[in-house]
């Protein structure tokens, strides 16, 4: 596990701002599939399916798992990708915890929460 100190974490932030945005986009039009998804999905289980634009739900999907996974390789947590929620992994105190940031909070972190306590236990840095 990556840890980072504040100040890592803040100089990162416009490009995992960057990430964020576009596995937010990806994960948005992957939700367009959902009922197609979960049709198909019974269907095979009978022994038929597919989907109506199985492609270009592959590729979303494809998609989506090469930017969380960069995202990952960072070293950075992908809490929601709906709300665009990600936490850095940092010491405060001799003890890990999570820098915590989302979409449409500023440029800077501004939040941090013990690991057991998510994002509801924030308290401001």
């Amino acid at each position: 596990m990556k840890v980072f100190s504040l100040e890592e974490a803040n100089a990162l932030l416009p490009t995992v701002r960057g990430l964020i945005q576009s596995i937010q986009r990806e994960h948005h039009r992957l939700l367009s599939f959902q009922t197609a998804a979960r049709e198909a999905a019974e269907a095979a289980e009978r022994g038929g399916g597919g989907i109506i634009g199985g492609t270009t739900y592959a590729r979303v999907l494809t998609k989506l798992a090469v930017l969380t996974g960069e995202v990952e390789t960072i070293g950075v947590q992908i809490k929601d990708y709906a709300r665009g929620l990600i936490d850095f992994p940092s010491l405060r105190e001799g003890r890990v915890v999570l820098l915590c940031w989302q979409l449409g909070e500023g440029d800077r972190i501004e939040w941090w929460h013990d690991v057991e306590a998510g994002f509801a236990g924030r308290q401001p840095l």
